[in-house]
């Protein structure tokens, strides 16, 4: 069953968020960016996605798409 919006997606899932950008993009620059994590949290005023890098929190207001993706693949060790 594929969730109906971003707020029926399973908390624990990997996602992918849509997301408009809160930064302010140069010239030519794209004004939307993906944040690609572990769904931490979903609540109404937006959901909080575990990157690589840190925990992010996107506003609902900013969520243009979410969905659920699979599992990341192993990493590879590096010769």
């Amino acid at each position: 069953m594929t969730p109906a919006t971003w707020r029926d997606l399973p908390v624990g899932g990997r996602v992918v968020v849509r997301r408009v950008r809160d930064d302010d993009p140069a010239p030519g620059e794209p004004p939307l960016t993906d944040v690609l994590g572990e769904l931490l949290a979903v609540d109404a005023s937006g959901v909080v996605v575990r990157t690589r890098q840190d925990d992010v929190r996107v506003p609902a207001a900013d969520i243009v798409l979410a969905k659920q993706v699979p599992p990341a693949p192993p990493r590879r060790d590096r010769p």
